[in-house]
């Protein structure tokens, strides 16, 4: 167990192990050759904020139990949200039925990956202060205050502010005997300044990152993960204000220096989804795309430079994808995804672990998720995180290092294509360089390239002191539609000729 909050005691209290060995015993006694039990929880809240006035809070609570089987070599599933025993046996009686519809278009037997015995653990997550036992007054009076401070800047004419909470309950039981019970918070603050001025309008958002953690992170904690949101709601709208002011960007080959506000995103959408082994393989080919990062290239692939090494991680601390166990019961672990710029690995679930062996010595490497107890499993993303340099420089010295360029900071908009392999990515704000030294802002950014050129031109990362860890709470995937939250770390890194677009010019709007 880590963290110093215990399981919620108003979810110990509910019937989920009754029902599970019920379940489990039902699917047992119709053959099953394996059945596993979910029970969960997911309590989450949304509140929102205008021009210090408390727009909207919503809250909602999803509560029932999953029963997944492998039957006749094919795959089962069916839910619940009566808890009782006599809806346990109907349940599991459902997914063995669907199981042998299923059957006769499974064109070959489902095998999973082996995976040791967990036999009763627990996991839970850090978090100091749950966020939902934070009186709704209080984290309303924080939003409103936010907006008030925001629109004290001269240029800001709204101003906006939002916070998402989750509390996340699991109990998982198979027939293999693990038996794990789960509890994960996680919230997302964050808050946007918007302007104009003459003809210009613009805004200016938060970076800070969405974390797994509790209230602290938003009330104010000491430790070094601590925000300083008094300095950022401080510092907004003069960006703002300069924003508004600056010219557009003169397009061309630029040098970029990247902070991990803004490339957290180019991780996700250009490695994170690329390396999912089910979509390399076409089976999200009808909905999420596919992958350029084909399994034939696994070893070989240069996906970028020497520098560029990348970890899918199911343990960092306060990732928003960080779990003791997934939802087949298989333990968090730490692997390699790009070694040395080259592609030696993939995510996995137990059924993409058994269609390659040959990785991951035949085991799942944990990232099986589901978003509800409604909803089957499916391949999820790890906190997919590039890695900093042992002794690297500071993001100064890597801004030092070019003549030429831009100093890229937060997120925005960004698109690329269905195989992860042409991307555009804009941001939130975009500094020029001149000769080693920030000389003010720029409009009108984009940043266009392949996946491979783009990695490829990464000259530098930046050290430890540089490792944010940034993400996101809405990943979609799947039919029907599954939300993960995922997290995503990496440094401050160096990128030579990156093609820089204007998009105003692009938009022919000018």
């Amino acid at each position: 167990m880590t963290g110093p909050t215990p399981l919620d005691p108003t979810f110990t209290a509910l019937p989920y192990r009754g029902l599970g060995e019920t379940a489990l015993q039902r699917a047992r006694d119709l053959g099953a050759t394996h059945a596993d039990f979910r029970f969960e929880r997911v309590r989450s809240q949304v509140l929102s904020a205008r021009d210090g006035v408390l727009q909207g809070a919503h809250d909602r609570e999803d509560l029932g139990f999953a029963v997944r089987v492998v039957h006749r070599g094919a795959w089962g599933f069916a839910s619940g949200v009566v808890l009782t025993p006599e809806e346990a046996v109907r349940v599991a009686s459902e997914a063995i039925a669907v199981a042998e519809l299923s059957a006769a278009m499974t064109p070959a037997p489902v095998e999973l990956a082996p995976e040791p015995t967990h036999r009763d653990v627990t996991w839970v997550g850090p978090c100091e202060t749950d966020p939902f036992a934070t009186p709704l007054a209080e984290k309303a009076e924080v939003l409103i205050d936010w907006t008030q401070r925001l629109r004290r800047g001269a240029d800001v004419d709204h101003a906006s502010a939002y916070l998402l909470q989750v509390h996340e309950n699991k109990y998982y039981a198979d027939t293999a005997g693990t038996r794990t019970t789960q509890q994960r918070v996680r919230v997302q603050p964050g808050f946007e300044a918007m302007g104009t001025v003459g003809d210009t309008y613009d805004s200016m958002a938060s970076i800070a990152p969405p974390v797994a953690r509790g209230w602290e992170y938003v009330a104010g904690s000491t430790d070094a993960g601590a925000w300083d949101w008094d300095a950022e709601l401080d510092e907004v709208p003069e960006l703002l204000s300069e924003k508004l002011r600056a010219p557009g960007v003169v397009a061309g080959e630029h040098d970029l220096v990247i902070h991990p506000s803004n490339l957290w995103l180019t991780i996700h959408e250009s490695i994170g989804h690329a390396t999912e082994l089910d979509r390399a393989l076409g089976y999200e080919a009808s909905y999420a795309g596919t992958s350029f990062a084909t399994p034939d290239l696994l070893g070989t692939l240069q996906y970028g430079s020497p520098v560029m090494n990348v970890t899918g991680d199911r343990t960092v601390e306060h990732g928003l994808a960080t779990i003791g166990y997934d939802d087949e019961g298989v333990e968090a672990q730490s692997w390699d995804i790009v070694r040395d710029g080259v592609l030696v690995g993939y995510q996995l679930d137990r059924a993409m672990a058994a269609a390659m062996p040959e990785l991951n010595d035949l085991r799942s490497n944990g990232c099986a998720y589901a978003d509800s107890p409604g909803h089957v499993p499916i391949q999820r993303m790890a906190n997919v995180s590039l890695q900093p340099a042992p002794d690297g420089p500071s993001t100064e010295e890597l801004i030092g290092r070019v003549e030429r360029g831009l100093y890229v900071v937060g997120d925005k908009s960004w698109s690329i294509d269905m195989q992860r392999f042409n991307f555009q990515f804009t941001g939130q704000r975009f500094f020029e360089i001149r000769d080693g030294e920030l000389r003010g802002q720029v409009r009108d950014v984009a940043y266009q390239a392949t996946t491979t050129d783009f990695w490829g031109s990464m000259e530098a990362v930046g050290g430890p002191q540089t490792w944010v860890l940034g993400g996101a709470f809405n990943c979609g995937k799947a039919q029907p539609g599954q939300v993960a939250s995922v997290s995503h770390g990496c440094p401050s890194a160096l990128f030579r000729g990156v093609r820089i677009l204007n998009t105003t010019d692009e938009a022919g709007t000018r």
